[in-house]
């Protein structure tokens, strides 16, 4: 049976990030690996941030949004089925920062899914200094993320002090107490710059398997509850789009602003890839992008953030 591996994590955790360091290593081992990028809205932008991983061992299908709930999960089952008859070792699914967990463990226990994969391991990516102001459906979902994983990963914990860190942690375990969820016993954690990551950190991330978490399920669709608006070819600098980035994620009348990820083309015709969070805004030269600019949060309002980039519209 192929074996499957689920990295999760709230918004701008750091899975895409996490899943080439994990990824480079599983090819390394000489295995077959496809990853499905199954993401929330019509337009998957972490997908073009894995192409340089991607060859004869490692290949990348994506399920993308924009549709309801139901039309999303048989997407995202119709692609397991068909990656189920590729040869592959392994496959790491990463889904949105917004994705709730049955829709995985569903699936997977369905034919003819249950006949062709195993469930290997549950990876949850956690921010070592997340925003703490979050609604109930969005602690739902970090707290669910957490209560189901074999392996817990903080990430840019080498942005943080141990005292920050050790906040982080109460705030994660005060959410699951809140909404009666409980870590589960045995569960991995790693606290430690990825960049450090040794070969027996792997090998013990993938024998973390998962955890069966007993709570109050939350009904939400997150297709109401969250909100992703398209600003497409639109012409900025990287200075510009730094600033405004952090303007936007800043201002109250553009919403409750979680991320804001995708691409610039530069006068010089070269790329840039933006992924900004409340934290930080990151901004790197990339070979390859899409003229595109994607907020994702609740709530959000097109005409105030309209008001920093302009009537861009797609």
């Amino acid at each position: 049976m192929i074996q499957i591996d689920l990295i999760t994590g709230f918004l701008g955790s750091g899975k895409t990030t996490f899943i080439r360091r994990y990824a480079k290593y599983l090819i390394d081992q000489g295995l077959n690996i496809g990853i499905l990028e199954n993401d929330f809205g019509a337009v998957n932008v972490d997908a073009l941030l894995l192409q340089d991983i991607l060859g004869d061992n490692c290949t990348l299908e994506m399920v993308a949004g924009g549709c309801d709930a139901d039309c999303h999960r048989r997407r995202f089952k119709t692609k397991l089925i068909a990656m189920g008859m590729c040869g592959y070792d392994r496959v790491l699914v990463e889904p949105s920062g917004i994705f709730d967990m049955d829709e995985f463990f569903d699936a997977l226990h369905e034919e003819p899914l249950d006949r062709w994969y195993a469930i290997g391991n549950v990876i949850t990516i956690i921010d070592a200094a997340p925003d703490q102001e979050l609604s109930k459906d969005s602690r739902y979902i970090l707290a669910s993320q957490t209560a189901q994983a074999g392996t817990v990963l903080y990430s840019h914990v080498q942005e943080v002090s141990p005292v920050q860190l050790e906040e982080t942690r109460r705030f994660v375990t005060g959410v699951m107490n809140e909404l009666h969820m409980t870590l589960p016993a045995g569960q991995t954690v790693f606290q430690k710059d990825w960049t450090d990551l040794t070969t027996q950190d792997f090998r013990q991330i993938m024998s973390s398997g998962y955890h069966g978490a007993d709570y109050a399920k939350l009904w939400m669709d997150s297709q109401k509850t969250y909100d992703s608006l398209y600003f497409m070819n639109m012409e900025f600098t990287e200075d510009f789009l730094q600033k405004s980035c952090r303007e936007i994620l800043n201002d109250p009348a553009c919403g409750k602003v979680f991320r804001i990820k995708g691409f610039q083309k530069l006068p010089d015709e070269s790329w840039i890839a933006v992924n900004a969070t409340l934290k930080q805004t990151q901004i790197h030269p990339i070979a390859v992008g899409q003229a595109i600019l994607i907020v994702i949060g609740e709530n959000l309002n097109r005409e105030a953030i309209e008001g920093y980039w302009g009537r861009s519209r797609p």
